[in-house]
């Protein structure tokens, strides 16, 4: 009897199992659908603070260690520049996090992971190497001219020595900008990939957005050109162009966050087109930047117009 009984519920069993199993697609494809058709309202709280402190830490940091008396930073001591360096190492990650959090599309973990950890050692390699590019201005050294050239460096003895800042040179500009710069706008476009809604209706900028436009855009123009990225910034910007484009043939549209980030870059873009424009036939700046891709440094410009007339 019990073994007929068992008989009996083993049936049950495995056609509760079966109708289970039959269950779980359904939901994961329904959690699929749900998360195509959720769109997230406009962050202007994230975004603001974004710029804000953008502008501050990063654009206004050169600017406070020349502003700020040398007596209370002295040069075998860390500058207030510095200090707003260890600030946006700390909050940028942190906003970046934030953001993901509030994105429409679940993203991977792991690489978002690895991205923040990366873009954290770039951007403390770059505070190192930047304190002391930027303390050597106190003692006559001229950004628009390379290491070698320049005159208090060219008669360093030992050699070896130039060699040393030729060194330091390589990890503030190039080392330390790519383990910043890559996972940044890595992240931004991972962000960007889940800015979209099936509602053109939504597809819209609310007025504070429209405001933050500018600031935005002219910020990621100083970061382009201050950190010469010019091809790191033009490779995502036409990878979100081609993203937009594809989606549109899905009957996807930009939602508010994915418009002012968009809307962003190609501000920027063109930015830095009339940038270069401008600073074409520069003979100085066309030495220092002989590449093929001619994008001068805001702060080069600055130390052969500027303060080299003061």
């Amino acid at each position: 009897m019990e073994a007929a009984a068992r008989r009996r519920q083993v049936p049950g069993a495995a056609g509760g199992s079966g109708a289970l199993q039959g269950v779980l697609p359904a939901r994961h494809g329904s959690m699929k659908a749900e998360e195509t058709d959720r769109t997230a309202p406009f962050h202007l709280d994230l975004w603001f603070y974004f710029t804000l402190q953008n502008w501050v830490l990063d654009f206004g940091r050169p600017i406070a260690m020349l502003v700020f008396p040398l007596q209370w930073f002295p040069l075998n001591k860390p500058s207030v520049g510095d200090y707003f360096h260890m600030a946006y190492n700390i909050i940028t990650p942190f906003l970046l996090l934030k953001l993901i959090e509030r994105s429409p599309r679940t993203l991977p973990r792991s690489v978002i992971y690895v991205s923040i950890i990366t873009f954290i050692m770039g951007a403390s390699i770059h505070l190192v190497g930047d304190s002391v590019n930027h303390r050597l201005l106190f003692s006559g050294y001229q950004h628009h001219l390379s290491v070698r050239e320049n005159p208090i460096i060219k008669n360093l003895k030992p050699e070896t020595l130039i060699d040393s800042f030729e060194l330091l040179y390589y990890y503030d500009e190039y080392l330390g900008h790519s383990m910043w710069y890559i996972p940044f706008f890595l992240i931004l476009f991972m962000y960007f990939s889940g800015c979209f809604t099936t509602s053109k209706a939504e597809s819209h900028m609310p007025g504070p957005a429209l405001l933050l436009v500018g600031p935005s855009g002219l910020y990621y123009w100083y970061l382009v050109t201050e950190g010469q990225i010019f091809i790191l910034f033009i490779f995502t910007f036409f990878a979100m162009l081609a993203l937009v484009l594809h989606q549109k043939r899905r009957h996807l549209f930009l939602d508010s966050n994915g418009l002012f980030l968009f809307s962003s870059f190609a501000l920027t873009l063109s930015l830095v087109a009339l940038w270069v424009a401008w600073l074409w036939n520069d003979p100085v700046l066309r030495k220092k930047y002989p590449g093929v891709i001619y994008v001068p440094e805001p702060w080069a410009f600055y130390t052969l117009h500027v303060s080299s007339q003061h």
